[in-house]
């Protein structure tokens, strides 16, 4: 059940819920890496916190490749040769219900990897296999004008940090809380009607 057949079954429901719902029914899905949806994504949520960061920024790290789980089919596209455009899927869904504290650095987590191997030398060396196959799905390293552009986003930082979560996030057998542990920090982020 995608995140929203499980939102029309029971429309009344809170989103977070959802979101702990899809990630016990999907995450346990491997996506080119040695460990599942929900361990990358509990391993990344929990880097950025314990760099003491903002709690927009740890939800966003828990939740920036949400869109891979909200896809119908396979959640690996890169093997395949596709760009399933995972980072703008979960960024517009979580736009409908977080700020852009949350949804623009999971929007822009793709392009700082492009961002960082274009400007950090040795970068690119830190990628996984999968990391690197998906770069070329995704655009490859930016170019000069990219590079500015990507610079004048007020997130930039937000989406840097995540960005270098989601390279350590991939630990087989890293001990994390679960999912639900975050379920406060999300619902104090939500928009208010």
């Amino acid at each position: 059940m995608s995140l929203r057949q499980a939102q029309k079954a029971n429309p009344d429901g809170d989103i977070v819920d959802h979101l702990i719902t899809i990630f016990a029914e999907r995450g346990g899905e491997h996506y080119g890496e040695g460990v599942s949806q929900t361990e990358h994504a509990l391993q990344s949520a929990i880097h950025v916190d314990q760099q003491n960061c903002s709690d927009a920024l740890v939800c966003a790290a828990l939740l920036h490749d949400v869109g891979h789980l909200l896809h119908e089919e396979d959640i690996y596209h890169a093997e395949q040769g596709i760009d399933a455009i995972h980072e703008q899927v979960g960024a517009d869904f979580l736009e409908e219900y977080f700020g852009p504290e949350v949804s623009e650095p999971v929007r822009m987590h793709v392009d700082a990897k492009r961002y960082l191997c274009a400007v950090e030398p040795g970068y690119f060396d830190l990628l996984s296999e999968a990391s690197v196959l998906s770069l070329k799905l995704q655009g490859g390293v930016m170019g000069e004008e990219e590079v500015k552009d990507f610079e004048a986003s007020p997130h930039l930082e937000a989406a840097l940090l995540l960005r270098r979560a989601d390279e350590a996030a991939k630990v087989p057998g890293l001990k994390t809380p679960g999912v639900e542990t975050f379920a406060d920090r999300l619902r104090g982020l939500l928009k208010r009607a």
